[in-house]
């Protein structure tokens, strides 16, 4: 009976977000696991007692990012970690898009701008500004070029938290297709879902944002696929990478670029896709009886 952790986080007295987590749970245990739903910020909770710790929902990471990677570390010290630790650290930054860029993905042109360096933001299209470790469009917002002077005071609060900042040009396609989800696990596609904008015209960067909107099934394209598959064939040391989820958007000319991997915590989304949960079981089951 293998020992399963999915590490979630902590809503304190409000109801927890992650609806998929009971489920997957339930399936893991019927399935003859001892799985159980931790916080991954439990000083109490013994990490090597298990088999295997899965990343499932630790949505407060990013703001307790330098707390998180050492919990990160030490846990893939102590047991079978999913997605491996040396995977987490590379995806939490988010200037990963500027190596896939390098090795060949199509992906959202970015420029990054960290602090004590001036941006110069763009004059002739709608752009947007968020922060290269981030979730949740936290501290993200979309400007038009009238807009400097509000964007411009959005870039000196996340460089007086330290943090640096990813400008990137707004695809209007978005718009018109929404953003594709395409989530794989176990090495497959598991299944594609559609979202409509998060980012509103004149929504204030550090107002609260749907993450999700108007989530609806997606059958992906031939070209979403082959954006998906070279970009999770560029992560450096995919080996034990157990899920991820790969979002594309429409460029310019209508084909799809990445505009971010997420091999950290992504939602599954099962309750969209019910069909889903005997795989994602069963490639938990084999992760946890693997070799260490």
């Amino acid at each position: 009976m293998p020992r399963i952790a999915l590490a979630t986080y902590d809503p304190g007295a409000e109801p927890g977000k992650d609806t998929d987590l009971p489920v997957l749970a339930a399936a893991l245990t019927d399935a003859g696991a001892e799985a159980e739903a931790r916080y991954w910020d439990d000083p109490v909770v013994d990490w090597g007692g298990y088999d295997l710790v899965v990343i499932r929902s630790t949505w407060d990471y990013s703001w307790r990012a330098a707390e998180f990677a050492a919990w990160v570390e030490r846990t893939g010290t102590l047991t079978r970690l999913a997605n491996p630790a040396a995977v987490v650290r590379w995806n939490t930054d988010k200037r990963y898009l500027g190596e896939l860029a390098a090795a060949g993905v199509p992906t959202v042109p970015t420029r990054y701008v960290p602090p004590g360096e001036p941006a110069v933001l763009p004059a002739g299209h709608e752009f947007v500004i968020k922060p290269t470790s981030g979730a949740g469009a936290r501290f993200a917002a979309r400007y038009t070029p009238a807009e400097h002077d509000t964007a411009a005071r959005q870039l000196a609060r996340m460089h007086a938290e330290g943090l640096t900042a990813m400008v990137q040009p707004y695809m209007p396609g978005i718009d018109v297709r929404g953003e594709r989800a395409l989530q794989f696990f176990g090495g497959r596609l598991l299944h594609a879902s559609r979202k409509g904008a998060v980012l509103s015209p004149g929504t204030p960067y550090d107002a609260d944002k749907v993450a999700h909107p108007d989530l609806e099934r997606w059958e992906p394209t031939e070209a979403e696929l082959a954006v998906a598959e070279k970009a999770l064939a560029s992560v450096p040391g995919t080996h034990g990478l157990l899920y991820a989820r790969v979002d594309v958007v429409d460029g310019d000319d209508g084909e799809p670029r990445l505009m971010e991997l997420e091999l950290v915590e992504p939602n599954l989304f099962l309750w969209l896709h019910p069909e889903s949960l005997p795989r994602v079981t069963q490639a938990i089951l084999t992760a946890a009886e693997g070799p260490a």
